[in-house]
């Protein structure tokens, strides 16, 4: 049953500060701060507002380790009210991750695995006959409001000997459905020079500041020209940053260079969740406020350009008229020791709190980490 309430004193983004009616789970009207009225009143001074935030990487399917969770306690709990799981099933099991959206506040997509058998094992390409062709146009028939697109994890551990030839059979699938390939990047081979090249237009490579040997800048800390020659052509870039993939060091390099991160994700999953360095998409957003990126620059990469991407702007907004889907998070002048995947730590001087989010006509606090 939805709720009528008023967000009092909520603070946008851009330092605005508003009244939020949401009345038939829906946002009725903006109003000066202290003059809303009607239903429950929530007392939200000192908290930032923004549209639901959006994770494009996470793995949401628990039936699977050690890369599984539950939908909510990677979504709505952490302040995220979308989730995308990138590529936990395949053909085989995509149907049970779709079911499991009946029995989840959180909001799920998912990029589908090229691999039938999807993460049931961690070398999910090294067999060629697992990229099974009818299966995959199969499930995307059966779940099209569900699939945004296809997953390919690139990397030596998953390919084995196969090289390149599973992103080649990727694209070609891609090509075949109209779906835009999500692709994973770690250790060569294949070499990060044979990768991205295939990658095209609306593509996404994530894991994209990694700190492994086969990552996208150069010894120098330049970009090498395959990735700049990618962003050109209009290629994503998503952070995922999980146990493996994300370096404060080329993070640096990717910043002082100019090369932006579209979409920021977590790569979240149990044992990252609760044993770092992830912890939940508030502590990975307060890395960024870190490297110092301005809280407009980090907010919108889990808000409207995710939800571009996903051709869902509604997603990516705070409109009169739309339903209510809003997460609110508090911003603290207190330090917090912040790890990458390689084990160096930075101290923040601000740390980014989830407190809550609006979606399905209810308001529903956060579980935060201590």
């Amino acid at each position: 049953m939805n709720q009528d309430f008023v967000l009092r004193h909520v603070r946008f983004p851009d330092d605005r500060i508003a009244d939020l009616k949401i009345q038939n789970g829906r946002i009725d009207s903006l109003h000066d701060p202290g003059t809303a009225s009607g239903g429950d009143t929530l007392d939200c001074e000192g908290l930032y507002v923004s549209s639901g935030w959006i994770d494009m990487h996470v793995h949401a399917f628990p039936e699977f380790e050690p890369y599984g969770d539950s939908v909510d306690a990677i979504g709505v709990n952490c302040g995220c009210t979308t989730i995308v799981d990138a590529g936990s099933c395949g053909a085989d099991r995509i149907g049970e991750l779709a079911a499991s959206r009946a029995s989840s506040l959180t909001r799920l997509f998912a990029f589908l695995n090229v691999s039938r058998i999807g993460l049931q094992r961690t070398d999910e390409l090294s067999q060629l006959e697992w990229v099974d062709r009818e299966a995959v146009f199969r499930a995307i028939r059966e779940h099209s409001d569900f699939i945004v697109g296809l997953k390919a994890r690139i990397s030596s551990s998953v390919v084995r000997g196969n090289g390149i030839e599973p992103l080649r059979l990727a694209v070609g699938l891609s090509e075949e459905t109209g779906l835009p390939i999500m692709t994973h990047i770690g250790s060569a081979p294949p070499a990060i020079e044979d990768v991205i090249p295939l990658l095209r237009k609306g593509d996404i490579v994530t894991h994209y500041l990694n700190g492994k040997a086969n990552n996208l800048f150069d010894h120098d800390g330049s970009p090498l020209p395959v990735l700049t020659d990618a962003t050109k052509r209009g290629v994503k870039l998503d952070v995922g940053h999980g146990t493996a993939s994300f370096s404060f060091r080329t993070a640096d390099q990717a910043r002082s260079a100019g090369i932006a991160f579209d979409t920021i994700s977590t790569d979240i999953y149990r044992g990252n969740r609760l044993n770092g360095p992830v912890y939940g998409m508030a502590n990975v957003l307060t890395k960024f406020l870190t490297l110092g990126y301005t809280l407009a620059e980090v907010i919108g990469a889990v808000t409207s350009r995710p939800a571009a991407w996903l051709k869902r702007p509604e997603l990516g907004r705070i409109q009169v008229g739309d339903p209510a889907n809003l997460t609110l998070f508090s911003i603290k002048n207190t330090p917090s020791v912040l790890t990458d995947s390689e084990g160096f730590t930075r101290t923040s001087t601000q740390t980014i709190q989830a407190e809550g989010v609006v979606i399905h006509g209810k308001y529903l606090a956060c579980q935060i980490r201590a």
